[in-house]
């Protein structure tokens, strides 16, 4: 169907880098440098995701092994200082976690994360389970669409509006900046053609070389030789 969201599911990253809640701080540096990640979820017992570690979590270890411990008891209320002095998983991650269902459109996900201000998130099944992480780049995969492939689906787009698209409109991609050319009934669908286009995932802009003309008739089908 034209026009239908793409959802995290198609781009998360499955399987995923894990720790318990327990894991301890030399262990959680080990995964990350294995699995080649910046962050990781944190399960409870039973599997559900509460949290998630990343290095900058673990940063302040090294940041405060200098520092005066009368400046330390000062601060001790700090989240850095919590986390200098902290040794587990449970203690060092940030919580509750920002997740997002499997389900959510890339829209959808984005949006959580720019709120969240987070550069990924794990994707947790209803009860909370984990089922995948999503990051930014994963959500970005969706501008290495080819401009073949674009060309396609707007075309199907805009037959929404057109009865005759291919004929009356020339449809062009370039480096996912889509222009719309030749002949519209209406000067006042231009804003709304350019609605329907940006909303086809992988569009970066769109651009117009149309004039406001009466499409062309259809002709009647010729009729059988008598």
């Amino acid at each position: 169907m034209p026009g239908t969201p793409h959802l995290v599911r198609e781009v998360m990253t499955q399987p995923v880098a894990a720790v318990d809640h327990a894991a301890r701080f030399k262990e959680i540096v080990g995964t990350l440098r294995r699995r080649r990640v910046s962050a990781l979820p944190v399960l409870a017992g039973d599997g559900r995701v509460i949290g998630v570690v990343s290095e900058a979590d673990l940063l302040p270890k090294e940041g405060f092994r200098e520092a005066d411990p009368e400046r330390l008891a000062r601060l001790r209320q700090t989240d850095d200082v919590r986390r200098a002095e902290a040794v587990t998983a449970g203690e060092l991650m940030t919580s509750p976690a920002v997740t997002v269902r499997a389900d959510a459109t890339l829209a959808q996900a984005a949006r959580t994360m720019a709120r969240a201000g987070v550069k990924r998130l794990p994707v947790v099944t209803a009860d909370g389970m984990l089922a995948g992480i999503v990051s930014r780049a994963d959500l970005l995969k969706v501008f290495l669409r080819s401009d073949e492939e674009l060309v396609r689906e707007v075309r199907e787009v805009v037959g929404t509006l057109f009865a005759a698209p291919a004929r009356d409109l020339r449809i062009t991609v370039a480096d996912g900046v889509v222009t719309l050319g030749g002949r519209i009934r209406d000067r006042s669908l231009v804003p709304v053609l350019a609605r329907l286009v940006r909303g086809v995932e992988g569009v970066v802009d769109v651009e117009f070389d149309v004039v406001c003309a009466p499409l062309q008739a259809v002709p009647p089908a010729a009729g059988p030789a008598r």
